[in-house]
């Protein structure tokens, strides 16, 4: 076959029956395509092998979907406002304990999200170019996380006033506080002051048992607590030294083996839809695509957050390139598979020299791009 090497040695013989070139064309296709689908196979055997060995640690979401708004972010540019409870994504109803649907629900031609807000329903436009948009913010800027400790650090403040897992706090300097994300932002906002931080300890305890409840307790459940607890100082921030509550869900093997699958199917389409967005300039190029450089800065910084994040990035550098292989691009698989399709209908193979002079322009346009992605590279770093 005429591939990237540009060998055409082969045309002045007659085709052996072991060769490539002498089978039909429907057996052509397969091992044409086998590559791309094992990248997905594989990419579905890590997500479902992290699914069953790791589980699932979900943060904790208000038993409402009442959310906390960071001001200035994407979400309160789009209208939305903290105590605003959301209620649908894109017409997909919102759970916050599924981050993969609540991405596939993002992607929608028409961003849309939904909630409810002093009793009312109340519908916002998101932007065309939400991937772009999140890629600058680096978030939404929702958080539905309430303010449960789930892990005390040992020597900082909050272990000196007395904080357990499982307690809730509940008001700093007077200003009541619902969610985790108001909680940090008040604690750092401190700059080093001494706070009056009020908490309770629920009957039910929340922490990382994995039991954690929807439905969470309220003010009046549980004993209160108050003290005068002074933020300490660590790189550049303020601290008390308190850990964000989390559900550990097991899976078994079955379990593993869907929600694998699921994972496959919504990152696939994603990362295809979002390439399909870059082609047709709705959104930004030089912001969504890395090359070589970025993906080793990911995968290093993901190899030094521990095993699940490094092969869930892993499992998506497989799909990318799975979808970009099978791009109808000459030199890549899927310009060989055009040829096939090409071959199969007018019963007849192009050219060698047709073949090889697009197998050329294909290498030429795909170093043109890593060019082009290795220098985006830099630049952004």
């Amino acid at each position: 076959m005429v591939d990237e090497s540009m060998d055409t040695d082969f045309a002045a013989t007659e085709p052996q029956p072991w060769e490539f070139r002498a089978k039909p064309v429907w057996q052509r296709i397969i091992v044409i395509c086998a590559g791309v689908v094992f990248n997905v196979i594989l990419a579905a055997f890590i997500f479902i092998t992290l699914k069953y060995i790791y589980g699932d640690a979900q943060p904790l979401a208000t038993d409402d979907g009442s959310v906390f708004v960071v001001d200035s972010s994407l979400a309160y540019q789009i209208g939305l406002r903290t105590g605003d409870r959301v209620l649908a994504i894109s017409g997909q109803a919102f759970d916050p304990y599924s981050s993969t649907r609540t991405l596939d629900a993002l992607m929608a031609d028409h961003l849309t999200i939904e909630v409810e807000r002093d009793g009312e329903r109340q519908l916002f436009q998101g932007p065309d170019d939400i991937m772009t948009q999140l890629s600058r913010a680096g978030s939404l800027g929702l958080s539905f996380e309430p303010s449960f400790v789930g892990e005390v650090v040992a020597g900082m403040p909050a272990e000196a006033a007395g904080l357990q897992v499982g307690d809730r706090i509940v008001a700093i300097d007077g200003e009541p506080v619902q969610f985790w994300a108001q909680m940090t932002r008040l604690i750092r906002n401190s700059e080093g002051r001494a706070l009056n931080i009020v908490w309770i300890r629920p009957e039910a305890p929340v922490g990382e048992s994995g039991d954690a409840p929807r439905a969470l307790p309220s003010l009046a459940d549980g004993e209160r607590f108050e003290a005068r607890i002074t933020p300490k100082e660590q790189n550049d921030t303020y601290l008390i030294g308190v850990g964000r509550a989390v559900r550990f869900v097991e899976f078994s093997f079955g379990q593993a083996f869907v929600a694998g699958i699921e994972d496959t199917w919504i990152n696939t389409k994603t990362i295809a839809i979002n390439l399909k967005r870059i082609v047709t300039g709705r959104e930004n190029l030089r912001e969504n695509l890395g090359g070589p450089v970025m993906v080793a800065k990911i995968a290093g910084q993901a190899a030094q957050a521990g095993a699940y994040p490094f092969w869930s990035i892993v499992a998506l550098l497989s799909i990318t390139l799975a979808i970009v292989n099978i791009l109808p691009i000459p030199a890549l698989d899927g310009g060989h598979l055009m040829f096939l399709f090409y071959e199969g209908i007018t019963r007849r193979e192009p050219s060698i020299k047709v073949r090889v002079w697009t197998q050329n322009f294909g290498m030429a346009l795909l170093l043109v791009l890593m060019a082009f992605l290795v220098i985006n590279d830099i630049l952004r770093l």
